[in-house]
């Protein structure tokens, strides 16, 4: 359960939009950064203790990388932890060899070393970047920062609204709970939750939002388990627009549920209406943050070109089946499973190797080939979550359509890269395989990952 103290402690300066540093600069369709990874301090509330974090560029949440679509971005990165480290590009459609998976797509990045990420933006959205490298551990004490890929045309991004929304387990002290990292009470039920919510790093900030006009909410969920749940104020409806980066056919909800590494865009009508954005997944309602408003024209989006997604649902009469079954964990029917080609139970998994979670039988990882699949293929990965638990399953280098029961009753067509599964849901992913390359599909509730929900797609 979410701590109440830590919702209710209040900041009173309004948080504007992450601007960008002075280490960033283009040039020739060229956005060059620098981001370095290091241990840092952070205060979440004013008057709070300084929190010791692993951070990138000393930020929380890391540097606001702003490009245009089309470009190149150039990213010089400085691994000043004291651990080897990498950093994946969450939802970007980009090279393999730059998606940062360490002993896939790269080496990991050694402490005191250096690496250069540079790869074309094809697309526009919302995206974001965060460690690969035991990313439960690492993610968990903030490294991560979201990145924002416009339009050249776009003439309304200034009126964007940015929420990172991430969950802390923190003790009284304001300091990372690190004892409980590796629990396998976690690994093996619902992943790390914490107790202390924050949005773009600061606990119950005050946000500013344009005076009048229509605004766009850009929600970024960091968290490493929990599902998060959203109201607006008096209930303003929240018009999707765009999901995972990919514009949608607009349609409302009233509430908005925000797994692991999803990201929505919100189009609110009357930004003056906005008062508070408030987190109902429990019992209690809590104020993630409040809304003030700034001197602004009223503009109106045009969102008429924004509603077809990047690309249209493939056609599926000569698809290529992948069957995926997911098995494991807490309560489960998982009894045994294959790893490193040794038939083990699941007690003797769990207690000598951390492993809990399984796919067709196999303790998943960057070694478990799911399938092989030609270049232009059309793919279905046919998922079945065989568990007790949600599963927010994640495909690297490609979006996918699914079939979403994630809003209400009606079942909704739509193209994204990390999908919330229910227990005993049986759902198909499909897309196009037009990435070339080695890509990881597995669940970003970060410690299923790390105890064997993933494999590896080859796309040759």
């Amino acid at each position: 359960m979410i701590n109440r103290r830590k919702f209710l402690l209040s900041s009173s300066s309004a948080f504007a939009l992450t601007q960008l540093p002075s280490n960033v600069y283009a040039k020739n369709g060229i956005q060059h950064y620098k981001l370095v990874a290091e241990a840092a301090e952070h205060i979440f509330y004013p008057n709070a203790q300084k929190s010791k974090l692993s951070l990138y560029n000393q930020q929380s949440p890391g540097p606001t990388i702003h490009a245009v679509k089309g470009d190149i971005l150039e990213v010089d990165f400085l691994n000043l932890l004291d651990e080897p480290t990498t950093i994946h590009w969450h939802g970007i459609r980009n090279l393999n060899e730059m998606d940062g998976v360490p002993g896939l797509t790269q080496p990991a990045v050694e402490p005191g070393e250096t690496f250069t990420y540079r790869f074309p933006l094809k697309d526009t959205g919302l995206f974001w970047y965060h460690a690969h490298t035991q990313a439960w551990k690492q993610v968990t004490k903030g490294l991560y920062g979201p990145l924002l890929v416009r339009d050249v045309n776009d003439e309304t991004h200034h009126r964007d609204v940015l929420l990172v929304l991430d969950d802390w387990l923190l003790d009284d002290n304001e300091q990372l709970q690190l004892d409980s990292l590796g629990s396998l009470h976690d690994w093996s039920h619902g992943g790390r939750h914490g107790n202390f919510l924050t949005v773009n790093g600061q606990s119950k900030p005050n946000i500013a939002v344009p005076s009048n006009g229509q605004c766009k909410l850009r929600f970024l969920s960091a968290t490493n388990a929990r599902v998060m749940k959203f109201e607006l104020n008096k209930k303003i409806p929240m018009k999707i627009i765009a999901i995972d980066g990919s514009p949608c056919a607009p349609f409302a909800v009233e509430k908005l549920t925000v797994a692991p590494a999803q990201r929505y865009d919100i189009l609110v009508e009357d930004s003056s209406q906005l008062e508070e954005l408030i987190e109902v997944s429990t019992s209690e309602r809590l104020m993630a943050a409040s809304f003030s408003t700034t001197k602004n024209t009223q503009v109106k989006y045009d969102t008429t070109p924004l509603h077809r997604p990047w690309y249209p649902l493939p056609q599926t009469t000569h698809a290529k089946i992948i069957d995926i079954h997911m098995q494991g964990g807490a309560m489960g029917n998982l009894a045994s499973a294959v790893f490193e080609g040794e038939e083990k139970s699941l007690r003797d998994l769990a207690q000598n190797d951390a492993k809990l979670w399984a796919f067709n039988g196999e303790i998943g990882g960057y070694g478990l080939a799911l399938a092989d699949i030609a270049l232009g293929d059309t793919v279905i990965l046919r998922v079945w979550n065989d568990t007790r638990w949600r599963h927010a399953m994640h495909l690297h280098g490609q979006h996918f359509w699914v079939n979403s029961k994630e809003f209400g009753e009606q079942n909704r067509q739509v193209l994204r890269d990390t999908y919330l599964m229910q227990p005993s849901e049986k759902v198909d992913l499909i897309f196009t395989a037009d990435n070339p390359g080695l890509w990881l599909f597995h669940c970003h509730m970060l410690e299923h990952h790390a105890s064997g929900m993933g494999g590896v797609i080859s796309v040759t």
